[in-house]
């Protein structure tokens, strides 16, 4: 069996070698147990050695040509006539100024979170990241939204229904689900209005249900399944360029995620965008706000 070293990536043989982790630290137990994190879903999970498969390739970004595509498909997406985000582009052949929705993205995985800025900052997403472990993240959320002052937030890291806890209906057999859950509830205090702040809460398996009881306009995951470290940012996407005066269209929102509606879920939310005017350089939106040229 090959030796197993921090920052392989591998697969778990007891789950039919489904999932893609990297090792993110070896616990010197009796036996050894392995922490790991999703390449690409957003799970963390523990493993003896023995149960672990090693890959040939060490650890790299996701697939340069797959997030390509989904950019792709997103700024097709936009120019559609029927389109809610055909207005995004008439707004810059106006003489109006785009302003999307602002997002505090929140994050107890910095490995995602890094991943996550890259891609708010290739659909031209406006952001602010922080990396907060889950367990912090109810303790400090009031704190970060009264400075950052946010139009969308997201809170999201590692979660996962524990393998051996039974029921999938009680928040303690949950990874950070409660974490989460505390954070959403925190938020709403700071801004109860669910089209003034727009939440989008949750990681792989999460408590779908209680996180939308607690506040959020979005949360994963209503079949408790594995969901994409991306999506949140999609949803965040559609969010940050719906007119205001619009409702985000569910089905259509979805349908850019990639776990789709197993994956995320929510309720009716107005979008983010407005226009400002004149359109004058010194207001010209910085790179983060321009949007795609058509």
């Amino acid at each position: 069996m090959k030796k197993v070293n921090v920052g392989d990536m591998v697969t778990r043989r007891s789950y039919g070698q489904d999932i893609v982790f990297y090792v993110r630290r070896i616990l010197g137990t009796d036996p050894p147990v392995a922490q790991l994190i999703g390449v690409n879903v957003r799970l963390f999970a523990d493993s003896p050695l023995d149960d672990l498969v090693v890959l040939d390739y060490r650890i790299k970004p996701s697939s340069p040509s797959g997030l390509k595509s989904a950019i792709s498909q997103i700024v097709l997406q936009r120019a559609k006539p029927d389109s809610q985000q055909h207005y995004r582009l008439e707004v810059v052949r106006s003489d109006y100024v785009p302003v999307p929705g602002k997002v505090l993205h929140v994050d107890g995985e910095e490995h995602y979170l890094n991943q996550c800025l890259a891609l708010y900052r290739n659909l031209n997403v406006p952001v602010i990241g922080l990396h907060i472990p889950e367990v912090e993240q109810p303790k400090r959320i009031r704190e970060v939204l009264e400075k950052y002052q946010p139009d969308i937030l997201v809170i999201t890291g590692h979660d996962g229904l524990l393998r051996r806890s039974g029921s999938r209906d009680f928040l303690a057999n949950y990874r950070s689900s409660q974490y989460f859950v505390e954070t959403v509830r925190q938020a709403r205090l700071y801004d109860s209005n669910r089209d003034g702040l727009a939440i989008i809460a949750g990681a792989c398996q999460s408590h779908f249900e209680s996180l939308i009881e607690a506040g959020a306009n979005f949360a994963s995951a209503p079949e408790r399944v594995m969901i994409h470290c991306y999506d949140p940012v999609f949803v965040a996407e559609k969010l940050a360029y719906t007119p205001f005066t619009q409702v985000v269209n569910l089905p259509e929102l979805f349908g850019t995620t990639i776990s789709g509606k197993d994956g995320i879920g929510g309720i009716e939310t107005r979008g983010k965008l407005r226009q400002g005017f004149p359109r004058i350089e010194s207001w010209l939106p910085s790179e983060s706000y321009t949007l795609p040229k058509t």
